[in-house]
């Protein structure tokens, strides 16, 4: 068997994000095949064999790749709608339009999304992808095959809906699946595409959308199938007060004590938003190991609220970073988001001791690995992990001026990101993706949301 090739990164600043926030001012790190060899302070070993590429890096920091932990990449094509509206009313006025995509505009927008994402250090990301109008297409297989041409590592929450206006929800009735439909469909996403393995670059998980678009029994049941299937469970959770009054209305209760008694608390599972959890709430959450991706600068557009970010890391709670989609986040960027989660978090209770700048790098990174049930394998720069990493440039008029790097990049302006590698193969260079065209994104995302906006139109 033929030995690995090997990448040499030095004369760099490094910010592994292990156990012990180690950091070297001036670094290395060796990538072997897909995995990280080596890393450590000063120049590389001498002597290294099969180097194919020795990288300069001097003026940048080498950090783990970013990790999304909640998505909705069709809503690319539906940015800068209602853009004054809290969360019900916001989906009010866009389930109609959302209940017209197919499969043309959903690859589209997921090339967007997923473009968007990679340029700015993402090297895992993840889509929740719950509307699946009757004769769309392979929606799931166009998602999985926009992440595959990107070179990025992929999770696919296959979400589903069954709660329509008839039944007290909020989806038109010719958007949802029906009980049976929603399972079968989503277990056989998980058959054919999940991928169990320590390098995987396609996972599934069980993604019922929210309380008030899926009925109990489907959020039972998906509990029950997503166990069976050995894969991961994601949903909505506490993202509005509207919310919790519509749990306590329906449910008797809240949506913690619903989740829990349908199944939906555990370390298998995680929940985009919690903006509105109480004590007991982050007491439960700790105690099962049930995760939270926090989407700041969505919760701040929909005037959801600020979630309480230092209380659930201080619990023990796992917490990651989400874009959410883009009709609710229109920048479509990770990177942004280190910054808003330590700004926003000090509006909050703990003012200037909610975040710093490294735990925020910490959320966006192996906080997200730890959501995604990843945390052996990404997150972190350490030997025998998978190398997914990215050099931001932090020389430049933007940043030069900050003397410590992890500041730099999370206080400071937008970083440039000078390579991103994925499983060892790099898919971003100069800011530029590498295996996709970026101008031919934009065109057909632009002519896919054109096409949409003119079906809806028409009613």
């Amino acid at each position: 068997m033929a030995a690995a090739q090997r990448i040499v990164i030095e004369n760099c600043s490094i910010a592994t994000v292990d156990a012990k926030d180690t950091e070297y001012a001036t670094g290395h790190l060796v990538v072997a095949g897909n995995r990280i060899e080596s890393l450590g302070a000063g120049r590389a070993p001498e002597g290294l064999e099969n180097v194919v590429r020795r990288i300069d890096a001097t003026g940048h920091l080498v950090t783990p790749g970013l990790v999304n932990t909640h998505h909705h990449f069709y809503q690319w094509i539906t940015r800068g709608l209602a853009t004054d509206h809290n969360l019900f009313n916001w989906l009010v006025a866009l389930y109609p339009t959302w209940a017209r995509i197919d499969e043309p505009m959903v690859r589209a927008a997921a090339q967007g999304s997923l473009a968007m994402l990679a340029r700015g250090g993402v090297t895992t990301a993840l889509d929740h992808h719950y509307v699946f109008p009757k004769g769309s297409g392979d929606l799931s297989g166009a998602i999985i095959g926009a992440a595959r041409e990107m070179g990025v590592r992929f999770t696919l929450a296959r979400g589903s809906m069954d709660r329509s206006e008839k039944d007290g929800g909020l989806p038109p009735d010719f958007a949802v699946e029906t009980l049976e439909g929603a399972l079968a469909a989503t277990e056989a996403t998980v058959r054919e595409h999940h991928d169990a393995s320590f390098d995987a670059m396609t996972q599934v998980a069980v993604a019922p959308c929210s309380p008030f678009s899926v009925s109990t029994e489907l959020m039972r049941e998906g509990a029950e199938l997503g166990r069976r299937l050995g894969v991961r469970l994601h949903t909505h959770g506490s993202e509005t007060v509207e919310e919790e009054q519509f749990c306590k209305e329906l449910f008797g209760m809240g949506p913690t004590d619903y989740f829990e008694s349908t199944g939906w608390l555990g370390e298998e599972v995680w929940m985009a938003h919690c903006v509105h959890m109480n004590d007991s709430d982050i007491a439960a959450f700790a105690r099962t190991k049930t995760g939270v991706a926090h989407c700041p600068s969505s919760n701040a557009r929909l005037a959801a609220g600020i979630a309480r970010v230092p209380d659930m890391l201080a619990a023990g709670v796992p917490v990651g970073l989400g874009v959410d989609g883009t009709a609710s986040n229109e920048s479509g960027e990770l990177h942004t988001e280190l910054r808003n989660a330590l700004l926003i978090n000090r509006l909050g209770a703990h003012r200037e001791a909610a975040l710093n700048a490294r735990q925020a790098l910490r959320l966006g990174t192996y906080g997200g690995a730890q959501v995604l049930g990843r945390a052996a394998e990404i997150g972190s720069l350490e030997p025998g992990k998978l190398a997914d990493l990215v050099l931001w440039r932090l020389d430049t008029l933007a940043h030069a001026s900050i003397a410590d790097p992890v500041t730099a990049l999370v206080f400071g302006a937008a970083a440039p990101v000078t390579a991103s590698f994925v499983n060892g193969r790099q898919i971003v260079e100069a800011g530029r993706l590498l295996h996709v065209d970026e101008d031919a994104i934009a065109r057909s995302t632009r002519e896919e949301a054109r096409r949409l906006a003119g079906i809806a139109a028409q009613g």
